[in-house]
């Protein structure tokens, strides 16, 4: 039987969701060069604008996702990573389902969001594609770069998968 996964919002702070965090900016400075690294640290993702959700099993942290309001009718997605353990269990899909499915409740008419470009996020963007996000041009003030992949989900148009 398989434990369930609980996805709740979450303090960056706490050790555990700050420690994968911190990995999720590692691997972006790892595979991106550092002037289109848009991913946030601890105190980015302190904004007001940004909830922060950890998705856990069985007490056990396995990913963090986070949500940031552009404006009242627009969100981005954020700081998206599951732990290597826990790859390849739909643990990224249910994340995302959730994220979106808070957006939808939010209001929010559209998602966003902005990946890197090169071989090592191509898993995210595969990933990004099942759930309906279709690849766009920069968006808020993001400056248009080979190394980014920018991506968006019109919640108008997206059947009840979240």
């Amino acid at each position: 039987m398989t434990v369930p996964l609980v996805v709740e919002v979450a303090d960056p702070r706490i050790d555990d969701v700050r420690a994968l965090l911190e990995r999720h900016l590692a691997f972006a400075f790892e595979h991106t060069a550092p002037e289109d690294v848009y991913a946030l640290d601890l105190d980015g993702l302190l904004s007001p604008a940004i909830t922060v959700f950890a998705a856990r099993r069985d007490g056990r942290l396995v990913a963090v996702g986070a949500l940031k309001e552009l404006d009242g009718t627009h969100g981005e997605l954020k700081s998206m990573h599951t732990c290597q353990a826990a790859r390849g269990q739909g643990i990224g899909r249910v994340m995302v389902e959730h994220l979106v499915g808070v957006a939808r409740a939010r209001g929010y008419e559209r998602v966003s969001l902005e990946t890197g470009a090169m071989d090592a996020f191509a898993p995210a963007r595969a990933l990004y594609r099942r759930a309906g996000f279709k690849p766009s041009g920069p968006f808020a003030d993001y400056p248009d770069s080979p190394n980014s992949a920018f991506m968006t989900l019109d919640l108008g148009s997206v059947d009840a998968r979240s």
